[in-house]
């Protein structure tokens, strides 16, 4: 049986202006650099991970 298409759904957004030491942009960028991501959504799973890490204590 063939899995049905669902077109997936895009979260609501809201831009957030924030500044990043120089240091700490490098090192996100350094990161990332030939990953299939961006630095928008390196940055949005870590503070996903910090929220969750939050809550275990």
């Amino acid at each position: 049986m063939m899995k049905q298409f669902k077109i997936p759904s895009i979260p609501p957004t809201t831009n957030k202006t924030i500044r990043f030491p120089n240091d700490v942009i490098e090192q996100v960028e350094h990161a990332i650099e030939g990953k299939n991501c961006t630095f928008s959504a390196f940055v949005i799973e870590a503070v996903r991970v910090a929220l969750e890490n939050l809550k275990e204590h």
